[in-house]
């Protein structure tokens, strides 16, 4: 006679529960980052509605569903179907990278000379850069285009790329404010081993200067990606010169019905800068950082 093997009955799946000094320190971890917590959530949450919109069919969009009942990926291909999207990022490129190279190689020099050098009347051209910040484009609107109208380069974007080789003032002013808190020292030693004021320039100062040139360029980059008025005065009606502003204006006049593809066409045109912003994040916020407020 064979004996019958039972198996042995198996235990109900206990769940552990955390510690409770665990579950006090996630607590006072969410207390403590409360207001931060909230602040992301406030700014990412427009990005999760742009997200969830661009994957939505045109009936869903213009309801009050904040969930896409199906995950309609073909809206970004549309969006380059109905638009020049290569076109104007091209453009836009073009323009923000010519625009942050001229603004660094015109600025550097200045705001070089402004924070080492002394001579007379230094204060009041510091002073005179600080100033040209305070005053807003519109108002010299009319002349300049008239002037770039002469040389013939309207309907373009080089009346918006030419002038950063005269500099920028913010630019000017925050590599300035970082340069005077870089001790004397380094330069003095550089001027004793017989190096010129070029040669300091380049071998000591920019080395140590590359979080707040990268601040600055980001800056510079960023504000070209961005802009609306520049690119509207001077680009003209020709579609093939404008700008991802500029056109992301106008696709959303033809479609503005069709909130899908609009946000979809936001979120193509926002992706590279959060992509380059999150890349360069840490020498952005370490220069930005570091600049000092020393007079």
């Amino acid at each position: 006679m064979s004996a019958t093997v039972t198996a042995p009955a198996r235990r109900p799946a206990v769940r552990t529960r955390p510690a409770p000094g665990a579950r006090r320190k996630t607590l006072m971890w969410i207390a403590k980052h409360a207001i931060t917590i909230v602040l992301c959530i406030i700014f990412i949450a427009p990005l999760v509605f742009v997200f969830l919109t661009a994957l939505m069919t045109d009936e869903q969009a213009l309801t009050s569903e904040l969930w896409p009942q199906t995950w309609n990926w073909s809206n970004f291909a549309a969006v380059f179907a109905k638009s020049k999207l290569v076109q104007w990022t091209l453009n836009t490129f073009m323009y923000a990278a010519l625009a942050t190279t001229f603004t660094l190689l015109s600025s550097i020099p200045v705001a070089y000379a402004l924070a080492r050098f002394r001579f007379r009347g230094r204060k009041l051209a510091f002073l005179l850069v600080i100033t040209t910040m305070m005053l807003p484009p519109q108002v010299v609107a009319v002349p300049v285009y008239l002037i770039w109208a002469r040389f013939d380069l309207t309907d373009s974007l080089w009346p918006l790329i030419l002038p950063m080789l005269l500099g920028d003032a913010f630019s000017i002013f925050l590599l300035r404010q970082f340069l005077v808190t870089i001790p004397r020292d380094y330069t003095d030693a550089a001027r004793v081993d017989g190096c010129s004021d070029v040669k300091t320039l380049f071998k000591v100062i920019l080395p140590m200067a590359r979080p707040a040139i990268a601040a600055v360029a980001l800056f510079q980059f960023f504000y070209c990606w961005n802009d609306y008025y520049g690119p509207l005065l001077y680009a003209g009606v020709d579609q093939e010169g404008w700008t991802l502003s500029l056109g992301l204006a106008t696709f959303k006049a033809f479609h503005s019905v069709q909130w899908n593809l609009t946000m979809a066409a936001t979120l193509l045109v926002t992706a590279p800068v959060i992509i380059i912003f999150f890349l360069a994040q840490k020498v952005f916020i370490e220069g930005v950082t570091l600049t000092g407020v020393k007079g």
